[in-house]
């Protein structure tokens, strides 16, 4: 587990690195002052509660979200300690987290009151120029201030994203150790699909043993049986058992002070019952193992999508799925209509980290290629980058039709036998390093196997 944030010398480290490069961005686009905002609490439509408060990430990027309160915020004036104003109202009703202790690194000053951290915080930077980011409705624009405020500009986000996908020491320190937390959840998952749980069953056994609550997970756990492995966000949980139980798809992570992990597998309930599927899976682990061996810096992570249906073109023609020749596979785009989705994504502070289009710090941007419109993740690879790595395969009526149309030559007694199991993911969340990766999924999975 990370140090605490008052001690760890990889995070002093790290605040310095967000110290030198915020005050880069402000001096790049001629501001005095940051603001970053942790936004505000929301209210569902005509009620008098709303879902569990989320931080803005860029302000966990700083202080732990267990620590952050709505209409708090971090004050950064390059030359000058980074301030975080935290905002601890006397209240009766919710408990307030505990005020985190100041650092070389850092400076932290509480207030009970929202006007007393305004007055604060308009008093340090009277007559200067502020850069705010942070969700819009927590503006601290106010009437009669002559400061001017400059609110979420395009260049300066464009310009922070890209560097984003970098992580530093003590943010790969926590995205291990939310790994590890996601990876107890998976096998407890996995242990509770074969003794005949349900979707549900299963779902909070991944809470138990990952010890998270619902509003912890990075996203909501997706716990997919049979059939309901082919839809790629699906979201319920049933409180029942199929007569006949194929298949489970788990997607679900974990997180650790802001950082999350993202991580898929599927399982098989009984090989002698469904050979062709268990098969099939085999083959996507050494598939997907195959794209991880070829991850280095200075390649496209686009060449390494066409790399993916390259494959997947293959390895649908080796199985018998379409029975034509690897090349006409792959030049009619066949394997694009079993695998819509992209092969993966940047990952950090957001399940799906922002970034993934720039190819410069300038906000120039590479769009995915036409046929591969939900493909995240366009840039060259760097060292340091952590992104995912999940090629998928699925047998979902909506896609027996689009390969009808395309006149693809499928067998379709075998495709409705696989369809029974829904589909196939297996994701996993690595590091780049200079001569390959360091994978946090399977490093977690050992960890956790050799622990017993």
């Amino acid at each position: 587990m990370p140090a605490d944030r008052n001690n760890d010398q990889e995070l002093k480290t790290h605040l310095r690195s967000l110290n030198d490069r915020w005050s880069a961005c402000c001096e790049r686009f001629g501001y005095d002052a940051l603001w970053l905002s942790a936004g505000n609490a929301h209210f569902y439509f005509a009620d008098d509660q709303g879902p569990p408060f989320k931080p803005s990430p860029w302000l966990t990027q700083w202080v732990d979200p267990a620590h952050i309160t709505p209409g708090s915020g971090l004050l950064l004036q390059p030359g000058n300690k980074p301030q975080y104003f935290a905002y601890q109202p006397s209240d009766y009703w919710h408990s307030v987290p505990e005020l985190p202790e100041g650092s070389e690194t850092l400076e932290v000053t509480g207030f009970a009151t929202i006007d007393a951290l305004h007055g604060k915080l308009e008093e340090l930077t009277a007559n200067q120029s502020i850069l705010f980011v942070g969700p819009p409705e927590s503006s601290i624009a106010r009437e009669g201030r002559n400061e001017h405020i400059d609110e979420n500009p395009v260049p300066v986000l464009n310009y922070m994203n890209y560097y984003r996908s970098r992580k530093t020491e003590f943010e790969l320190s926590c995205m291990r150790e939310a790994s590890r937390s996601a990876v107890r959840g998976h096998i407890a998952a996995r242990d509770c699909f074969f003794a005949d749980g349900s979707e549900f069953e299963i779902h909070m056994r991944y809470l138990e043993a990952s010890q998270q609550t619902e509003p912890d997970l990075p996203y909501g756990n997706i716990v997919a049986t049979n059939e309901n492995a082919s839809i790629l966000h699906y979201q319920h949980q049933a409180r029942y058992l199929p007569e006949i139980v194929h298949s489970l798809l788990i997607d679900a992570g974990g997180t650790s002070q802001g950082y999350a992990a993202d991580i898929t597998r599927t399982w098989v309930r009984d090989e002698r019952v469904d050979p062709a599927f268990a098969g099939l899976l085999s083959l996507m682990e050494e598939h997907q193992q195959q794209l991880l061996r070829g991850i280095r810096p200075g390649i496209s992570y686009v060449d390494l999508h066409r790399t993916m249906h390259e494959s997947l073109s293959r390895l649908l023609v080796h199985v018998g799925l379409i029975k034509a020749s690897t090349d006409e596979t792959n030049d009619a785009g066949w394997s694009e209509m079993f695998c819509p989705h992209g092969l993966g994504h940047l990952i950090g502070l957001q399940t799906h980290d922002v970034g993934g289009y720039l190819t410069s710090d300038d906000g120039t941007a590479r769009p995915p290629p036409e046929n591969y419109p939900s493909l995240r993740l366009t840039r060259e690879i760097e060292a340091d980058q952590v992104f995912t790595i999940e090629p998928g395969i699925y047998f979902m009526p909506v896609f027996r039709d689009a390969l009808k149309q395309a006149g693809a030559p499928v067998d379709w007694d075998l495709f409705d036998t696989l369809a029974r199991c829904g589909g196939i993911r297996i994701e996993d969340n690595v590091r780049v390093l200079a001569d390959g990766v360091e994978n946090l999924t399977r490093d977690a999975f050992g960890a956790a196997e050799q622990d017993g």
